[in-house]
């Protein structure tokens, strides 16, 4: 344990980084995939559940929790971490991206967004200052800048613009964000698909020498080329000491990709969204356990596997879950796909510190083009 925010870099294999980012909450091993806990729950999960698959750090959104139960309230309640019972790191974002794509009704200005709420309709109000403040009430450790996130495909001047803007934003972050011991605030550089912007953003927050940088606005519909493009224009100007983190990332060709182009760490409601609709992530590729060829299949998901859902339920059986719509399928494939993820994550660390990522890269991208075998 330490009493600062602090970021080491152990190892490297090309591109690929092996770290450690502490904090007085705990270590953090790089590349780590953070599981999503929105409302304060990582969906269909016991946290319990969710550190034991080895999670060193979850993320909570600060937009969700604002609406409800409240920040005030969670502050009067102890802190993110008392309320949801989860000792370990927590990153929060900050809610930027929720506001552009879930409120109806939204006016943007330079001093913030004001937006109804989708829950009741409400009006509130997001400046760079609120959102910090909230996030400062939740007590996350790492804390994110407000930016605005605009949809792909966009004209390149509202590219442009909303880039600007995010780093104006940033600057007043990095003002209400203060001087924290033991925590951190990052960056989002933006600039869609346009390379120019990318690394204009890029440079002017690594001016701000900020604790930590995101790669914001990616993984929204464009081509994951272009995403690699983009990441290839941004990583190198980012600081090498400081950590990386690719926002809503992704799918594990993803995560195995984006790692050996210099990312350290990732979100995604990937792992259990697809595990309430019948999706398994295995070493096998993907399972969609609703195909009715599993409907006698008496196989687990994977028998070699450390996840009991994995290891110990038949497809037999999942697949009656699943197509009875009973939360059970959803709770046991969301554990698979959690624990499939972390697992992978894992093997990333171990591979870079071997350097031998790019041979654990082609095993893993064979393994789920074999797929998975026919029952004998």
């Amino acid at each position: 344990m330490t009493e600062t925010f602090q970021f080491k870099l152990l190892a490297t294999d090309g591109k690929a980084r092996r770290g450690e980012v502490s904090t007085p909450r705990g270590t953090i091993r790089t590349p780590a995939f953070m599981p999503v806990g929105t409302v304060g729950t990582v969906k269909a999960m016991y946290l319990d559940q969710v550190r034991d698959l080895g999670a060193d750090i979850i993320l909570g959104n600060t937009y969700h929790l604002m609406l409800r139960p409240g920040p005030e309230r969670v502050a009067r309640l102890g802190g993110l971490h008392n309320f949801i019972r989860w000792e370990r790191p927590i990153l929060t974002d900050s809610g930027g991206f929720q506001v552009m794509s879930l409120s109806s009704l939204r006016k943007l200005n330079e001093q913030g967004v004001t937006f109804k709420s989708h829950v009741d309709g409400a009006l509130y109000h997001m400046s760079p200052e609120r959102s910090i403040e909230i996030q400062g009430l939740l007590d996350s450790d790492i804390q994110m800048q407000l930016d605005e996130c605009v949809a792909l495909p966009a004209e390149p001047g509202e590219i442009e613009r909303a880039m600007e803007m995010s780093i104006r934003w940033a600057e007043r972050c990095k003002v209400a964000f203060g001087n924290q011991p033991g925590k951190a605030m990052f960056g989002i550089v933006q600039g869609g698909d346009i390379p120019k912007l990318r690394e204009r953003s890029a440079l002017a927050l690594k001016e701000l020498d900020l604790k930590g940088y995101a790669v914001g606005g990616l993984a929204v519909g464009e081509p994951q080329e272009v995403m690699l493009d983009m990441l290839d224009v941004t990583c190198p100007v980012l600081p090498a000491e400081k950590p990386r983190y690719l926002m809503g990332v992704g799918t594990p060709d993803d995560i195995l990709k984006s790692v050996a182009h210099g990312i350290d760490m990732f979100d995604c409601v990937m792992p259990t969204r697809s595990g309430r609709h019948g999706l398994a992530f295995t070493r096998y590729g993907r399972i969609n356990l609703r195909n009715a060829r599993h409907a006698e299949d008496m196989r687990p998901l994977d028998e070699q596997s450390s996840c009991p859902a994995a290891r110990d339920y038949s497809r037999a059986y999942l697949h009656h879950l699943i197509r009875s719509n009973e939360s059970l399928g959803g709770m046991l494939l969301s554990w698979n796909n959690l624990a499939y993820y972390q697992e992978l994550m894992a093997g990333i660390r171990n591979a870079i510190e071997k350097g031998r990522y790019a041979d654990f890269m082609a095993e893993t991208q064979d393994g789920w083009q074999r797929g998975d075998l026919p029952p004998v």
